[in-house]
């Protein structure tokens, strides 16, 4: 098994091994954003990536976000596309350490990057970072995978099963508006905390 630690990530950023960076905002994520009615509220997004939903959140006002990498090569993006966005508020750590309360969690690709037997873990960590009545949202992969990963994939009754113990599951089902590669193998999903 590959260890999944923060010199694996770092490398996979230095050398552009990013298969899972579409290039622009995920068309449900985005989706998400543009419903989002409170620009003051507090956003994490576990995971830099290509940091393309923060600067999308960013550029629309919306400024309390923070956003968590191992990689310290995954937020050079953010920094170049958004200059002023806050170093204070890039988060270079495991996220299984953060302390700090959000309103809303946007999920995006971190979940299916980190070792499935973590998950539950990820469930309870969430549920402990929000505030009350605090929002879990994003995105989930609908699948297995045929090679060990990351990415690993899964079923929506196991995703339920981790995230029922501390969240109302609002909605998760197929995602209408994927981009092409991944139609209808991606979950959106909004999980309230309980």
């Amino acid at each position: 098994m590959k260890k999944l630690d923060q010199s694996f990530w770092e490398n996979r950023w230095v050398e552009g091994n990013t298969q899972w960076d579409i290039g622009q905002v995920s068309p449900p994520l985005k989706e998400i954003i543009d419903s989002l009615e409170d620009k003051n509220i507090r956003i994490l997004i576990p995971g830099a990536g290509g940091a393309h939903e923060v600067i999308y959140l960013w550029e629309h006002g919306l400024k309390n976000i923070f956003v968590c990498d191992w990689a310290i090569s995954a937020f050079e993006n953010l920094f170049q596309k958004a200059p002023d966005f806050p170093k204070d508020q890039c988060l270079v750590c495991d996220f299984f350490d953060l302390n700090i309360e959000v309103d809303l969690i946007l999920e995006q690709t971190f979940f299916c990057a980190i070792h499935p037997s973590l998950r539950p873990k990820y469930a309870e960590k969430t549920a402990e970072l929000l505030s009350e009545n605090g929002v879990l949202t994003g995105l989930f992969f609908a699948s297995n995978f045929g090679f060990e990963g990351p990415p690993f994939g899964g079923y929506k009754e196991e995703y339920i099963a981790y995230f029922e113990l501390y969240f109302t599951i609002d909605k998760i089902e197929i995602a209408n508006n994927s981009i092409l590669p991944r139609q209808g193998n991606e979950l959106s999903f909004k999980f309230v905390r309980l």
